[in-house]
């Protein structure tokens, strides 16, 4: 592939840019000034990798793909990666040749013990996607860690934070370039480095994925060496204590406005952190400025957590304060300028520890201490005796009459109604226990209604205070359908301690039903910011976005459809999702096809494994013409299939939970297979499919093929 000049003056200019050389006026005076460009990335570069002993050192799995790949190798079965020796990158690139639009790249196999961090310097040309993903050793799935679509005449940067961790594993770089031949994925330059994303010195020509949020005229700079601007008063680099090293700095020479703000803002987390966070700052003629450290989450709300309490004198000033997230965040250096008299803020040498700064600092809460999903007790949920037993624990086995427990479909739950009490009305309350202040905590529970008339107040959660004192309602329950699960997700945030209490009202007896409560779960942050931080491996499926992956055989006479809501067939499928009751499933229509026809659905390819893998799904087989449901094991290049899992009939108007431990060493998919009964009632579907390395756990687990090595 050849990059147009465009793009290698981008290039350059990215290279140069950060450290005070604005080459951006040079672009339109032609390539006769190149030689000048080219001989001051060279004096840069040796500046800037002259690193001291304190820099970032880089560990395996490194690349700048000068002359090789470092240990990184094409997947042979998927487009070629090609290393470009003159531009010293490696990229992808669209072809008409092959079918095959992926391109992946597998690291060497990498052993971190301690927190790491990943730079990558990329570029997509055209549409196209890069994605990266973590291959742990002994597992048949990739995780993905970072994704990109973002189209781009010049190079960027992506960090990537990795988890500590025992096992050893493998980085995979997906490209998928563009239908174009023009259309490219590459990538210059690979960097591990041992710490957290958020760390910095910026001795490197990439300051760590750090960003200025633009302003007309005030901004972040790399300031020493070379940049040094002969009207700002700033000093020596506090890394390397002399004139060589770099640091960030502002200041408000061109300041037109009152308040102008300059924002530098790290990489965002890819987890929640907790910790010291450290950094070094020089302040000068504080009074005209407000120089302040915030966190921001991804939907861009602010926390201040640091702002100086006096005028420092020192040359470096050193902070260390405490960070308590509980989801992803950047961290934000903030400087507001009253006029062009305003001073100027330097910031160097940016750090983090997972240990706190204060020894008072308190542990993470943990919140686990309200999840029940009400199996085997109440577990730390209870009711005062003053009120009467109105929440009753109950156990409803599989049956085609009323649905059991969310948690498996054939457990326990709870149930607030009037059988128990001879008022002609109720009121029923469930407390939780308490929960540490000042946390935002994301609730989740399912709950499901049958026979009630009027739902007002059927369901309500409240937030309550040490001394039981109601402070908010914070949720009821809205017009919705009986008979089924639904999942209700709440944030919430205190300055005090609290605690959750569930209340169900009936004021009729001839208005009152049934109300129904299982799956609690508390966990930090906030519920949004939650569910969208993890990523889902290759076989795993709730199929409320799309299929993920799973495909249908074309040999089949019949189709798995995507469905939400109730199936159209009377007395037959689930009326909902079993992921939140208003999600997708996939779903065989049997009024589409004839008895005995069959419709498979398989999924992605799986690596091979050495140890034991747990497959667990939700199915539901209501209708009393049922068929039979399947599971199979179809290793790669093997015509046999090995059965897994089998149910035949009506099982419950439930969904019910199927499980299976099994082992396999070649490459294989898992293949769902339903086949039409003897009426048009019987529709069979499937949700929620996981797959988690080790034994399934709980005696629920199919003894069809348990500890199976096949």
């Amino acid at each position: 592939m050849k990059w147009p000049l465009r793009q290698h003056f981008d290039h350059v200019f990215w290279l140069l840019q950060p450290i005070g050389l604005d080459v951006r006026p040079l672009a339109s005076l032609g390539f006769g000034l190149w030689a000048w460009v080219y001989s001051q990335t060279a004096r840069v570069n040796s500046a800037a990798f002259l690193l001291p002993l304190r820099a970032q050192q880089l560990l395996q799995g490194s690349c700048t793909f000068e002359g090789s790949t470092c240990g990184y190798s094409s997947d042979p079965a998927h487009l070629k990666w090609s290393l470009n020796t003159e531009g010293h990158y490696i990229t992808a690139d669209s072809t008409k040749e092959v079918t095959e639009k992926r391109a992946v790249l597998i690291s060497p196999i990498l052993e971190f013990l301690d927190w790491s961090c990943v730079r990558i310097v990329y570029q997509i040309s055209g549409s196209g996607s890069l994605q990266m993903y973590i291959r742990p050793e002994g597992e048949s799935f990739d995780y993905r860690l970072w994704s990109s679509q973002g189209t781009s005449d010049s190079w960027l940067i992506a960090t990537v934070d990795i988890k500590n961790t025992l096992n050893r594993y493998k980085i995979i770089f997906e490209g998928t370039p563009g239908e174009d031949l023009s259309h490219s994925v590459a990538i210059f330059e690979i960097r591990f480095v041992q710490g957290y994303c958020i760390e910095c010195n910026f001795e490197e020509h990439h300051i760590c994925g750090y960003t200025n949020f633009r302003n007309p005229n005030v901004n972040w700079y790399v300031g020493g060496y070379i940049s040094r601007d002969p009207l700002s008063s700033l000093l020596d680099d506090h890394t390397m204590s002399n004139q060589r090293g770099h640091y960030m700095y502002v200041d408000s020479i061109y300041v037109k406005n009152f308040q102008e703000v300059a924002q530098l803002a790290s990489p965002m987390t890819m987890f929640p952190i907790a910790g010291c966070l450290s950094f070094f700052y020089h302040r000068n003629q504080g009074k005209g400025n407000i120089f302040s450290v915030f966190t921001r989450d991804v939907f861009g709300h602010y926390e201040e957590i640091w702002r100086p309490e006096k005028q420092e004198t020192s040359p470096w000033n050193r902070v260390k304060v405490d960070i308590k997230t509980h989801h992803p965040l950047q961290v934000v250096f903030e400087v507001a300028f009253s006029s062009a008299k305003g001073g100027s803020v330097a910031v160097d040498d940016i750090s983090f520890s997972p240990d706190f700064c204060n020894t008072d600092t308190e542990p993470f809460f943990d919140p686990s201490v309200g999840n029940c999903d009400f199996e085997e007790d109440f577990c730390r949920y209870y009711q005062e005796s003053s009120e009467g037993s109105m929440w009753r624990r109950v156990s409803i086995k599989p049956n085609i009459y009323r649905i059991g427990d969310h948690t498996k479909g054939s457990g326990s739950f709870l149930l607030a109604n009037t059988r128990y009490s001879s008022r002609p009305g109720y009121v029923a309350r469930l407390y939780g226990p308490f929960l540490q202040e000042n946390v935002k905590y994301c609730l989740k529970f399912f709950y499901a209604l049958y026979g009630f008339i009027k739902t007002e107040n059927t369901l309500i959660v409240y937030i309550y205070d040490e001394n039981s004192v109601a402070l908010e309602k914070v949720w009821n329950v809205p017009e919705s359908s009986r008979g089924s699960w639904i999942q209700v997700e709440i944030s919430f945030h205190k300055p005090m301690p609290t605690k959750v209490v569930f209340v169900s009202i009936c004021r009729n007896f001839w208005d009152c039903g049934l109300v129904a409560l299982d799956d609690i779960t508390v966990t930090h942050g906030d519920c949004h910011i939650t569910a969208g931080i993890h990523h889902s491996p290759a076989g795993e499926c709730n199929f409320d976005k799309n299929e993920c992956e799973y495909i249908q055989d074309e040999k089949d006479k019949g189709q798995w459809i995507r469905k939400r809501g109730q199936t159209p067939t009377s007395y037959t499928g689930p009326k909902g999702d079993h992921t939140t009751g208003v999600g997708y499933y996939m779903y065989i229509e049997a009024s589409h096809m004839f008895p005995g026809h069959n419709t498979r659905l398989l999924s992605s390819n799986l690596r091979g494994f050495l140890h034991q893998q747990c497959l667990t799904f939700f199915y539901s087989m209501y209708g009393s013409g049922t068929g039979m449901l399947s599971v199979y094991l179809k290793k790669n290049g093997d015509k046999r299939e090995i059965l897994l899992w089998r149910r035949r009939g009506e099982q419950s108007i439930s969904w019910l939970k199927g499980s299976v431990e099994y082992a396999c060493e070649q490459n294989h998919q898992i293949v769902f297979e339903a086949i039409r009964g003897i009426s048009i009632r019987s529709d069979i579907a499937i949700d929620d499919i996981v797959m988690k390395k080790g034994p399934c756990k709980g005696w629920f687990t199919s003894t069809i093929i348990k500890n199976l090595h096949v």
